[in-house]
């Protein structure tokens, strides 16, 4: 898969996953790897985008004497979600077209 592609995808992905609950970078790995396959050195990158995008807020919780950074959606994050929908449907629209083509030439 083109990893432009991927990467917008993946994106969408945590914001998904941070739509249910806040969550923290081990627990969206988990959240996210039956679908999609994610490792932590492309998660926190992500994550850093998502956040100086502001598409998320960061805080940090203790946890077994460390702290844990935690992210949230945000609303630009959740109209990043729609946005990805209402374009998706088109990207939709022009795979049916490909496949529709390419199985007339087929027949």
């Amino acid at each position: 898969m083109d990893t432009q592609l991927k990467r917008g995808l993946l994106e969408v992905c945590v914001l998904t996953v941070l739509k249910k609950e806040d969550s923290y970078g081990y627990q969206i790995i988990k959240d996210i790897s039956p679908y999609i396959e994610i490792s932590e050195s492309t998660l926190y990158p992500i994550l850093r985008r998502l956040e100086v995008s502001d598409f998320v807020t960061v805080y940090s919780v203790e946890h077994n004497s460390r702290l844990r950074k935690y992210y949230k959606i945000n609303d630009k994050g959740y109209k990043k979600i729609e946005d990805f929908i209402n374009e998706w449907q088109e990207v939709m629209k022009i795979y049916k077209f490909i496949v529709s083509k390419r199985e007339e030439k087929n027949e």
